[in-house]
């Protein structure tokens, strides 16, 4: 059997075959990042080995083409993410980078870690990933021409600022054309002018997107919907970066992968956790909207909030063992499409307790 690493690059594939009992380089070949290429490949590795595995590194937006293409062709793939292969490089007796170096790491990290995550072919949450960071670039484009608009408008006249967080508001920017217009037409006077008009497109496009995210949400798992404090925007981006739920083995897998579950930091006899930095941090700011909102409105969550803290936990880490639990629901929802979860499990020393 062979292990075929892949790094990919915006113009170029370079590919290395790896066997995959001894870790010993074989062969080494550049394509160009084209369905010729890709074919290229694919016919290379063909009449090296009927058994291959692909390793590919995990960077979408360079090799999601290629891996769709192999998935397509019925073979078996998985991703690496780059600090793995960074650590297989520094780990070689030789010093030097380069694409074929690359592509020998990708393959010997896929050998070293057999838990890598399936690559699989797209579902809808790819629509709705892509539909969700282009709101979201639009949002910050939007921010960007408000910065630059109120600079204007404190040149022309300090007393036309608006009010902090209006410029995204119809009466607002319609107020300000209106005083604008009035006014002579100087060069400042006519970018201020047309500032406002790209934040009115902005803001449009903006909305327009949020409805069509919400719709995608309510035909591809409306469940999540019914979770207290999760809306149309949080629900898309857990569907978009969450992708197949399949991938992780269980809710504790999730978890990790999110970062809401504490490390170990153990040492000797002494046993600790310490705060989890890592995981998608953007699912973990989505999961950190969905608990302080249960926090406020819901009353399971504000009863079990208050039951940590008499346990004598700061409401932050209460929070944080909220965000655990509703993890959980995710995965739940997100597998079965059940709202219900069943209790989590005693930790030492304490009772088995419900939380929501």
């Amino acid at each position: 059997m062979i292990v075929v690493g892949v790094d990919a690059h915006r113009q170029t594939h370079t590919a290395a075959v790896v066997n995959a009992q001894t870790a010993v380089e074989l062969e080494v070949l550049s394509v160009f990042a084209r369905p010729a290429g890709h074919e290229q490949l694919l016919d290379w590795a063909t009449a090296l080995s009927d058994e291959r595995l692909w390793a590919i590194e995990d960077c979408r937006t360079l090799s999601g083409s290629l891996e769709r293409y192999l998935l397509r062709a019925g073979e078996r793939v998985v991703r690496v993410p780059p600090k793995l292969i960074a650590k297989v490089r520094d780990s070689a007796r030789t010093f030097g980078k380069s694409d074929s170096v690359d592509a020998v790491a990708v393959a010997r990290a896929a050998i070293r870690e057999p838990g890598l995550p399936v690559a699989t072919l797209p579902g809808p949450e790819r629509e709705i990933r892509l539909l969700v960071d282009h709101r979201d670039n639009l949002v910050q484009d939007t921010t960007r021409y408000q910065r630059r608009l109120r600079e204007h408008l404190h040149e022309i006249d300090p007393d036309m600022q608006p009010p902090l967080r209006t410029l995204a508001q119809r009466t607002t920017l319609d107020s300000l054309a209106r005083k604008l217009a009035a006014r002579p037409q100087d060069a400042q006077v006519r970018i201020a002018r047309e500032l406002i008009r790209r934040i009115r497109e902005l803001v449009r496009r903006v909305k327009e997107l949020k409805t069509q995210l919400a719709r995608l949400v309510r035909k591809v798992c409306p469940a999540l919907l019914e979770l207290p404090g999760c809306g149309p925007l949080t629900a898309a981006r857990i569907l978009a970066d969450v992708g197949d739920v399949h991938r992780f083995a269980s809710d504790a897998h999730l978890s990790t992968y999110i970062g809401t579950s504490p490390l170990d930091a153990s040492s000797g006899q002494q046993r600790r956790h310490r705060l989890n930095r890592t995981g998608n941090r953007r699912l973990n700011q989505a999961l950190y909207l969905i608990a302080i909102t249960q926090a406020r409105i819901h009353p399971p969550a504000r009863t079990y909030i208050a039951r940590r803290v008499s346990e004598g936990k700061t409401s932050r880490e209460a929070i944080r063992a909220l965000k655990r639990y509703i993890a959980r629901r995710i995965y739940r929802i997100l597998t079965t499409g059940l709202q219900e979860v069943p209790p989590p499990r005693p930790i030492t020393g304490s009772a088995p307790t419900r939380c929501l």
